[in-house]
Parts: C-alpha cells; sequence; structure tokens
C-alpha cells in the first residue's frame, strides 16, 4: 500500500514481534494519548481539496470499511438477520436465532398481516435452535409462515430449545393443520431429515395443540420413534409450560377468540377484498347505466357511486362491525351475524340515497348490503373456536344460495327502478 506524504495512518506497518512475519493492515492511528500532529482521520487538521467540492470533515482515509460479510455467506444465498450464529452438532451445523425482532421482523409483520405477498411469508423448513442447547433441551414443532414462527421465537427469549420447523406451505398452523399440510407424514419426515435422533438424547417433541387436527400421535411415534407432547395454544404460555415439566394447565388449553385477536384480522379481509371489489364496482357502473335509452354514461356514473358507497358499507359491516361485535350478536351462524350487521348498514344507506335511488333503488340497497355483509362475515369461521370444519362447510351449502338469491333480486329491483324512474 502506498504511504500517503502527510499522514501514516494507512501505512502498512509491521506485525507484533510475537506473530509470524506477516503484516498487519492500522487502518486508523492509535490514541497513546500523544499530540497527532497530522489528525489525518480526526478531521482535526483540514487537508481537504475544495476544488472536488467535499466535506471537509472527511477524513483523508475515506469512510470506515463496511463489516466483513459474514462467514455463512455462500454466493447465491442471504443469511437471515434472525440468524446469529450456529450450532455443531452430530448432524452439522444448525442455525440458532435470536428471540429479539428487528424492525424489518415488525415491517414485515404488518405487510403480512394486510394482505401482502402473504403466501410468501415464509422461511425454508428444517432444525433451528435458539439460546445455549444441548442434547436435553426440548423440540418445538412449528410452522414455516415467519409469522408463526416469529411469534414463537420472541415467547421463547431466556429459553434454551430446538425449533423443528415443517412445510406447510407458508400457512400457519391451524389453517395447516386443517390442511393436512402439518401432518404426521411431514412431521416423520422433517424428523428424519434433520437426523434429530443423533442431535438429542431424549425422544420427546413437543407440537402446538392448534396442530392436533392433522397430527397423530400415535403414528408418528411408529414412524419416527418420538412421542408427541402437545404444547399449549398460545406460544407466550411456552415457557411457563417448559417450567411445570411440559404440564399445560387449563387455561393454557383454552382457544380465546378476544376482541385484540378479532381486530387483528380485520385489515387483512379488507386487503384482500381489493380486486374482487374492482371488479364489483365495475359490474355496479355497468348496470347502473341501463335505463330506456340502452345506456346512459351519466347514469351509470350518477347510480354507480350510490352502489359504490353501498358496497363500503357492506364491507364495513360484514368484514369490520361483525368480528368486532362478534360475541354479542344473537345467533351462532356467521351468515346470519352478517345480516343482522348488514341490514342497519342497509337502512342507513336507504335514508341517505332514497333520493337517487327510489322505491326499488332503496330494496336493491337492502339486498346488496345484506348479501355481501352476510357472505363476508362467513370468511371469520375459520378463525374462530365458535365452529368446526364440517360446520363451516355445512353453513355455506345453506347460506351462499341465499346470498347469491338476495344479490339477483337486488341486481333486477336495481335495473327496474332506471325504468320505474
Amino acid at each position: 500500500m502506498t504511504k500517503n506524504d502527510d499522514c501514516g495512518c494507512c501505512e502498512t506497518q509491521p506485525a507484533d514481534s510475537s506473530d509470524d512475519q506477516s503484516t498487519a493492515f492500522k487502518p486508523f492511528p492509535v490514541d497513546n494519548g500523544e499530540s497527532n500532529t497530522s489528525g489525518c482521520c480526526e478531521g482535526s487538521v483540514n487537508l481537504t481539496d475544495y476544488s472536488s467540492g467535499s466535506d471537509d470533515t472527511e477524513p483523508c482515509c475515506g469512510a470506515p470499511p463496511a463489516p466483513e460479510s459474514h462467514p455463512y455467506e455462500r454466493p447465491g444465498y442471504q443469511l437471515h438477520r434472525f440468524v446469529e450464529g450456529f450450532v455443531k452438532t452430530t448432524m452439522g451445523e444448525v442455525p440458532r436465532v435470536t428471540s429479539h425482532l428487528s424492525r424489518l421482523d415488525h415491517i414485515g409483520s404488518l405487510v403480512t398481516r394486510l394482505g401482502f405477498d402473504r403466501n410468501n411469508y415464509k422461511i425454508a423448513p428444517g432444525l433451528y435452535c435458539i439460546g445455549n442447547v444441548n442434547p436435553d433441551s426440548p423440540v418445538l414443532v412449528s410452522a414455516n409462515w415467519k409469522l408463526s414462527f416469529d411469534t414463537l421465537r420472541q415467547a421463547l427469549n431466556e429459553t434454551d430449545a430446538w425449533i423443528l420447523v415443517l412445510d406447510t406451505r407458508g400457512i400457519n398452523v391451524w389453517c395447516a393443520a386443517g390442511k393436512e399440510l402439518f401432518s404426521t407424514r411431514e412431521v416423520i419426515k422433517r424428523v428424519e431429515q434433520s437426523g434429530l435422533k443423533a442431535i438429542v438424547n431424549h425422544r420427546k417433541i413437543i407440537c402446538p395443540q392448534l396442530s392436533a387436527t392433522g397430527v397423530c400421535s400415535r403414528d408418528v411415534k411408529k414412524g419416527c420413534g418420538f412421542r408427541v407432547l402437545w404444547g399449549p395454544v398460545r406460544a407466550c404460555d411456552i415457557p411457563r409450560f417448559l417450567d411445570d415439566n411440559m404440564k399445560a394447565k387449563p387455561e393454557m388449553r383454552r382457544v380465546t377468540f378476544s376482541l385484540r385477536e378479532r381486530v387483528v384480522l380485520v385489515p387483512v379481509e379488507i386487503t384482500l377484498l381489493a380486486k374482487p371489489a374492482l371488479w364489483v364496482l365495475l359490474a355496479a357502473f355497468l348496470l347502473s347505466g341501463i335505463g330506456p335509452g340502452v345506456f346512459s354514461i351519466a347514469d351509470a356514473w350518477t347510480r354507480g357511486w350510490v352502489l359504490t358507497a353501498a358496497l363500503v358499507m357492506a364491507v364495513i359491516a360484514g368484514a369490520a362491525v361483525t368480528p368486532i361485535l362478534l360475541p354479542w350478536i344473537p345467533g351462532r351462524p356467521f351468515s346470519i351475524k352478517g345480516i343482522i350487521t348488514g341490514v342497519p348498514a342497509g337502512l342507513l344507506a336507504v335514508l341517505l340515497f332514497r333520493e337517487p335511488a327510489g322505491f326499488w333503488g332503496s330494496l336493491t340497497l337492502l339486498f346488496y348490503i345484506g348479501a355481501v355483509s352476510s357472505y363476508l362475515a362467513m370468511n371469520f369461521t375459520g378463525s374462530t373456536p365458535f365452529t368446526s370444519p364440517s360446520g363451516v362447510e355445512k353453513e355455506m351449502r345453506k347460506a351462499i344460495p341465499f346470498q347469491l338469491g338476495a344479490l339477483i333480486l337486488g341486481v333486477v329491483t336495481w335495473i327496474g327502478a332506471a325504468f320505474a324512474g
């Protein structure tokens, strides 16, 4: 390296005599308490060429070097930020993850809760660990949806554990179990592929309670030799579960659907409606233009906005008001609950738009808002402990024909209102 004429800070200097005869790069001068006559890397002496327009506080050596690349990075692959190192085992190195969620983790969580790129928010399946694990540390099984994985590792603060992540195609534990992705076969497959038998001394794995519909403990034991223990419903209870010798208290087994748990589902439900809503609105504007003159652009514009407002009110009633007021709305079927919240929204629409809508148009608003609100309310059946999968299917078979019938009646009365006026 060429030596600067006025500064020795970037000079290549001999290494310590105790080492070999190689040289060591010394990027900055050592502060030994003596006066630094050059001041090069402290900016105390202005060595800036003003003709270049550079900042006079920048050291002559330039900015400090970027952090060294991680030794585990490979060409074509990127190391996740939540991986803080690797643990050597008899089956190779296992990534150790941190329990701290970074700003990017929180941003990713927010984005996926809003429904954007939700199906791709996942991590690679396989074996991970957290804390200072050893062959006697417990093994927890999780889905590879990153939101599930982040919730688990955040709950395991100050806990030493192995985490076996299944390939659930980026779907959460409960839904993946219902779709037979968080399954007996997948558990056995990941246990075998990870070489878990050679890594841990015990033969026990802890599966989430919500995965019980997809995992048969007897078949897992027969297939890979590991006994399945059912962990608590919520990840935050796992440390207490482990401290109590892997015994869950009654409250840990209870599935809840609190106000907070209901509200957090609203944004994604509304976001997922964006694309289909555009097609619905296009159809609404086209239908609004049909009249005595075959088709009127002016009517399509004027009456189309009425249906647009009605759609917004139906979405609010079915996808926001229904889950928020769920425990207090009478009836068990969600389709009925959606109608109950949709009727007041429909009456409000009638009061606001009875002049441009007329009598027949007002009937349309009631049919339209009630049907859409009822349909959207049914989206929450899979998120609650209120119904079973068979109960959901039964309700859909009964409710959807009525919802379609109400929409068809709404279309007929909306077109008829144009001719009646």
